[in-house]
């Protein structure tokens, strides 16, 4: 089942600790940093409230952002983010995809302080601006076919 071309998509940043969430517009055109989900340690993903954004967003489909290695392989942390993309799946209803996440903070990190921003004490908010990138980076593949 493929997203659809119009609706809003939700991403999520994978990571050990946080997730973060980032939104896209009806036209799928821009993605904007949403909010950051924290899994406490020993946890599992905070899935109620992944599922409370999906309703209040009306989201259509989910991208989960896949953690290859620099080399492009998958390792522990991708067959969890796939293992995350099945239960959104099974939970959601929705089409979920994956989309390479590799570089997604450091864009974050350079995005920021292309702002003459710090990073210090802003995880939560690089989470959501990563989430963002890994987004926008979806729908400009997408359009661009």
């Amino acid at each position: 089942m493929a997203i659809p071309p119009t609706g809003r998509v939700l991403a999520v940043d994978w990571g050990e600790r946080r997730f973060g969430l980032a939104v896209s517009d009806e036209s799928q055109t821009i993605a904007t940093p949403l909010l950051t989900l924290v899994r406490r340690p020993g946890k599992r993903f905070p899935m109620p409230a992944f599922l409370e954004q999906v309703a209040a967003q009306a989201a259509v489909g989910v991208i989960v952002g896949l953690p290859l290695t620099p080399e492009g392989t998958e390792g522990p942390a991708a067959a969890q983010a796939r293992a995350l993309a099945d239960r959104v799946a099974q939970r959601t209803r929705l089409p979920v995809e994956l989309a390479d996440e590799r570089m997604t903070t450091a864009r974050a990190h350079r995005l920021i302080r292309e702002q003459d921003g710090s990073v210090q004490g802003r995880k939560g908010d690089v989470d959501a601006l990563s989430a963002a990138v890994l987004l926008q980076g979806f729908l400009e593949r997408r359009r661009n076919g």
